[in-house]
């Protein structure tokens, strides 16, 4: 479904982080261009 497609993935501190987000893409076939996991107060 996702083979070929490039993603920009965001994710957050205390919940879900972009490498985790990240790596479940790259599983469904996607390309990950930009990873940032950031801390929004």
């Amino acid at each position: 479904m996702l083979t070929g497609k490039k993603t920009i993935v965001f994710g957050e501190r205390d919940e879900i982080s972009a490498t985790a987000t990240s790596a479940c893409l790259k599983a469904a076939g996607a390309e990950v261009v930009y990873e940032n996991t950031a801390c929004f107060v």
